[in-house]
């Protein structure tokens, strides 16, 4: 059995502080899928950057305080990828990921458009570059498991206040379109929403920092693992992770029959 939990730490250090580290030690994860670092490589302590019986790799932002994606992994990798060439995202250390044997585990943070017009802009540019670079990796025939933050709620389902956010970032048309064509022209399939096709209340991953959301439970989904189908089809069991709160985001696991040795 597999078991892969992404999870966006709103900072890791902050993450850690709460408990994070000791956390997945008892989950018996082989990787965990990191997003929103908000670090440099220094200013992380060694139990940071390999926690025990981790090896952690990752790709910082060269903003200070900014992104950053990161994987750790009981497993030693056959290829190690920091960024997918597209110079205005691997800045924003936006991607990192592991090859085993013909699977790509990748972790992934989609720019959020929700504070300015001109990050929605870069939302849509990272959406159009982003694409393609999916596309090539399954064209080349590998498996792809894609983990993290994809600021975008797909369905009604996936958020509490639907109706109240159809022009809002991370539910536009556009961005839901762009999922829905990631998973029914380019093939590849919502992990999560194939294992619990009908949940709802239970199914959210972030919940504002606002008012009382989190206590409300006013949440959205738009944390993901993606897989193609070889992959998505060996998927067993999703849980969204809320007994302890390390960020505004919850981390969700999934387990697949699968190892890394095939």
């Amino acid at each position: 059995m597999l078991r892969i939990i992404t999870a966006n730490v709103n900072g890791l250090r902050s993450a850690a502080k709460k408990g994070f580290i000791e956390w997945l030690q008892t989950t018996h994860a082989d990787l965990i899928c990191l997003q929103e670092i908000k670090a440099q490589s220094a200013d992380l302590s060694p139990e940071l950057l390999n926690p025990s019986n981790y090896q952690g790799v990752f790709q910082f932002a060269q903003k200070k305080g900014y992104s950053g994606t990161g994987i750790y992994s009981k497993h030693t990798p056959d290829e190690i990828q920091i960024g997918f060439g597209e110079f205005e995202f691997d800045q924003e250390g936006r991607y990192t990921a592991l090859r085993f044997g013909k699977l790509w585990i990748i972790s992934a943070y989609f720019p959020s458009g929700s504070s300015s017009p001109d990050r929605q802009e870069a939302k849509w540019r990272f959406l159009k570059v982003f694409l393609p670079h999916l596309q090539a990796l399954k064209n080349a025939g590998m498996d792809v498991l894609l983990c993290g933050d994809m600021n975008i709620a797909h369905q009604e389902v996936d958020l509490k206040n639907w109706q109240g956010n159809l022009k809002n970032s991370g539910f536009l048309p556009e961005e839901r379109a762009w999922l829905t064509h990631l998973f029914s022209q380019v093939g590849f399939c919502d992990v999560y929403r194939a294992l619990e096709p009908g949940a709802t209340q239970t199914c959210y991953t972030w919940w504002s920092q606002r008012g009382q959301a989190y206590n409300n439970n006013v949440g959205w989904r738009i944390d993901y693992q993606i897989a193609t189908p070889a992959i998505a089809q060996l998927a067993k069991k999703a849980t969204v992770y809320k007994d302890t709160r390390f960020s505004d985001h919850a981390p969700l696991i999934v387990d697949y029959d699968y190892s890394l040795g095939k």
